[in-house]
């Protein structure tokens, strides 16, 4: 039977201040991680806030003024605390290093500094409450941001002005990791597809995030010093700040569902127990897609005044990106095709994933042409792709990610029942609350509005109700993932049969990952590996036969 390794990164050493002032990649990657779910769990609450004031028409628990502080709040909270650093900053932080071979990144101080600007930068912008919050929306849209609730706007921007840098050292931390610490034999293309896609997301934060602190530091000047750069009572153009913004965040949009495919990646090669097909299409198609990324800015913007010959050209290029897009697509459902699929919890995620992100894609369609995006402009159909991309995709991939990599980091096992009937309610619960918003939008319901005529109620009320399923199913979960570090069954270093590199140490791993540089091989070669009934995990070269019931092999 399995043990927990005596010497791991949790017993290294102990105290808070063993934590606080770690250097171990390991020890960061679990600090992001509680972190950021925490900031998930606040961002949470205040869209159960909204969706329930929508559930009729009128005034049901709020004023207009508190809802759209409540709805600014969970859109900054989600966006900027949440999905741009969970990943990256969780997952990425704890396994990229494993991945390679490597005892840490290349630059352990700058990791830990990079957490301690996001606890500054995401304290700043939860501050802003005490000053009477804001009701911009989560996009900083001027003039609201200059004349309305200014310093909470002055606050919340500058909170996200500090976050931009934690971002900006992560992705350096990580590009120069993967450059420089590779081990002999691991070239480009005997990268795992997670690297790839942490990779491409690592060029995006350092090459555009710098715009969005040019952008930002130019609010916070005119808001403070009265110059005008964006406001046009003071001769500024608040296009200019559309421009400024959606150049950074359309590329941002990547750097929060890139680490997403990456995951989805390793999750359908490991639990079909094939490699993946196509891998450099793959891998390529992550690069594109970030460097597509920097293009498609101003689909955002097409009933904002710009030129009929730019918008074809904007319109032309969001379609291309979903070539790239769909070649990840179409190779994770041919890596699928006559695999040995084993349907345990991260598979279920990742099927979950081919469903949602599917829909968030291709109505995206709709949003790219022209004649549509007219009409759906500003409703709740933009609404609904945009949570099908974000939560149909980041985080149910994020989710696929923990349940995969949990056994790894905790060294224990999760209730998998009640983890497959957690992902059962992520499924029911999120397309009842998002996909009937498709429905309203292009019946014309705008997004944004605190009230409704009657015959959108019936929407509202199935959307708010497919919220609270959605809200039992992550306290579901969050009850299980905290009983199993108490009682959940000891791990073995390879729960699910995967061949990259974190699968060829202890879980949880020892505090230098490992003793000597591992043999590096083909990423995906899955041949010679049986379940070993002995420690409950698989092992390269043992005789033993499939996997019991209990790990979800089929």
């Amino acid at each position: 039977m399995s043990t927990v390794p005596t010497d791991n990164y949790l017993t290294h050493s102990r105290g808070f201040l063993s934590w606080a002032l770690t250097l171990d990649h390991k020890r960061i990657g679990v600090m992001y991680l509680i972190s950021t779910l925490l900031a998930f769990f606040v961002a949470g609450v205040l869209a159960l806030a909204v969706r329930t004031e929508l559930f009729s028409p009128g005034l049901t628990w709020v004023t207009a003024d508190t809802y759209n502080r409540l709805f600014t709040l969970h859109g900054a909270i989600m966006v900027f605390l949440f999905i741009i650093p969970a990943i990256p900053g969780a997952l990425g932080n704890f396994i990229l290093p494993i991945m390679l071979g490597a005892k840490d990144v290349a630059f352990p101080r700058l990791n830990l500094a990079s957490y301690y600007l996001w606890l500054i930068g995401g304290a700043l912008a939860v501050f802003s409450i005490l000053q009477g919050g804001l009701d911009t929306g989560w996009t900083f849209y001027t003039p609201y941001s200059t004349e309305s609730a200014r310093k909470g706007v002055v606050m919340v921007v500058t909170g996200v002005f500090i976050l931009g840098f934690s971002s900006i050292f992560t992705g350096l931390n990580f590009v120069v990791t993967i450059h420089k610490l590779r081990p002999p034999g691991m070239t480009w293309f005997r990268l795992p597809l997670f690297l790839w896609g942490i990779y491409s997301t690592a060029l995006v934060q350092v090459l555009a995030t710098p715009v969005l602190g040019i952008t930002l530091l130019l609010l916070i000047v005119e808001s403070t010093m009265r110059i005008g750069i964006f406001n046009p009572d003071m001769g500024g153009d608040p296009v200019l700040f559309q421009h400024f913004f959606w150049f950074y965040s359309h590329p941002a949009v990547y750097i929060m569902i890139l680490p997403g495919l990456a995951i989805i990646s390793e999750l359908i090669s490991c639990h079909s127990r094939k490699p993946i097909f196509g891998y450099k299409f793959v891998a390529f198609s992550s690069v594109a897609i970030a460097a597509f990324g920097f293009l498609v800015w101003g689909h955002h913007m097409f009933v904002s005044g710009q030129s009929t010959l730019m918008s074809m050209i904007f319109s032309a290029l969001t379609f291309s990106v979903s070539i790239p897009t769909a070649v990840k697509m179409f190779n994770w459902t041919a890596t699928l095709y006559r695999g040995s699929i084993s349907f345990c919890t991260p598979m279920l995620y990742a099927l979950t994933f081919l469903f949602t992100f599917g829909i968030g894609g291709l109505t995206g369609i709709f949003l790219g042409a022209l004649s549509t995006d007219v009409h759906l402009h500003d409703t709740y159909f933009v609404v609904a792709h945009f949570h099908y991309v974000m939560m149909g995709g980041a985080v149910i991939a994020m989710l696929g990610g923990m349940h995969h990599w949990w056994p790894k980091m905790t060294g224990r096992m999760y209730n998998e029942p009640l983890a497959k009937l957690a992902c059962l309610l992520v499924f029911i619960g999120f397309n009842t609350t998002f996909f009937v918003q498709f429905v309203m939008g292009s019946l014309g319901m705008p997004r944004r509005y605190y009230d409704y005529v009657p015959e959108f109620t019936i929407y509202h009320q199935i959307s708010t109700i497919g919220s609270y399923i959605l809200a039992v199913a992550f306290v579901l979960m969050a009850g299980y993932l905290i009983a199993s570090l108490f009682r959940g069954p000891i791990a073995p270093a390879n729960p699910w049969g995967g061949s990259t590199l974190e699968w060829h140490c202890a879980s949880p791993p020892p505090h230098d990952n490992f003793a000597i540089t591992p043999t590096v091989g083909e990423p995906y070669d899955y041949s010679g590996m049986a379940y070993n009934p002995q420690t409950g995990g698989w092992e390269h070269g043992h005789p033993g036969k499939a996997g019991p019931a209990t790990h979800g092999t089929t």
